[in-house]
């Protein structure tokens, strides 16, 4: 069998059975779960809602963005509470 590379490093064989040790001793789905994805943005976990922008739009978004020191979702958040009165 070849090298076992992960990310362009080796990894050895002792590290390969203590991931297999690991994984017959069984995981705590529980703690598995707290640490996927992002960290949660209110009590429960936020719904991603695609939303299409022309080019235009979203050069306008991303200029008031780069003023107001936000990230695009940060922007879309602080427009959509400015529109609904939140």
């Amino acid at each position: 069998m070849g090298k076992r590379m992960i990310q362009g490093r080796e990894v050895s064989d002792e590290q390969v059975q203590a991931w297999a040790d690991e994984a017959e001793a069984g995981y705590d789905v529980d703690e598995l779960q707290k640490r996927w994805g992002r960290p949660p943005r209110a009590e429960r976990a936020s719904q991603v809602v695609p939303t299409r922008f022309s080019d235009a739009e979203l050069t306008e978004l991303m200029a008031r963005a780069d003023r107001e020191g936000l990230d695009r979702s940060a922007a879309i958040r602080a427009a959509v509470r400015a529109w609904a009165h939140v």
